[in-house]
């Protein structure tokens, strides 16, 4: 799979050890917008998908965590790699630990029924909503993201693989 970019802050020079949480995330395309997961709480856009479980391959963690954030149904042979962004970091909760992770990106196509959604608690407390949205208006929220709990290099990261889909005139 290729690397699309890579995000490294190098500030993790006093980290004593790494922490690894890889991820699998799916592009779906409809009429030139994208199926994203907007929360409503912090307001921006992630692509559907999560964290790989132990024992599972990429694209299996991206069907499963699809199918529970948006209650989209994956289309198993319609799956093509479209590429990785590797991350690294110090971990915002533990100056000694580096964080590490490489989100792993599928283009792929699902089925016209849809499934309900399996939110974890905090996806639920988020009110995690799935839209077809216009790549610029995802990109513009991302890239303005004010009050979150989390790291804003997920928004950017997100609205940077957008990029690359409109650079490679998938959108």
């Amino acid at each position: 799979m290729r690397l699309l970019f890579e995000m490294d802050k190098k500030d993790y020079a006093q980290c004593t050890h790494a922490f690894t949480r890889n991820s699998a995330r799916s592009i779906i395309i409809r009429d030139g917008k994208v199926a994203m997961i907007h929360s409503l709480q912090y307001d921006y856009y992630k692509f559907p998908g999560g964290g790989i479980e132990n024992g599972e391959n990429p694209v299996e963690a991206m069907i499963r965590e699809t199918q529970e954030e948006a209650g989209l149904v994956i289309i198993p042979e319609s799956v093509k790699e479209y590429g990785y962004v590797h991350r690294i970091q110090r971990s915002d909760m533990d100056a000694t630990e580096c964080f590490i992770q490489d989100n792993y990106y599928y283009l792929c196509r699902v089925k016209d029924v849809m499934v309900p959604q399996q939110l974890d608690d905090y996806e639920a407390q988020e009110s995690y909503r799935l839209e077809y949205v216009e790549p610029l208006v995802a990109m513009n929220k991302n890239y303005n993201v004010m009050n979150s709990p989390y790291n804003q290099m997920m928004f950017e990261r997100e609205a940077r693989v957008l990029e690359n889909l409109i650079a490679d005139g998938l959108i």
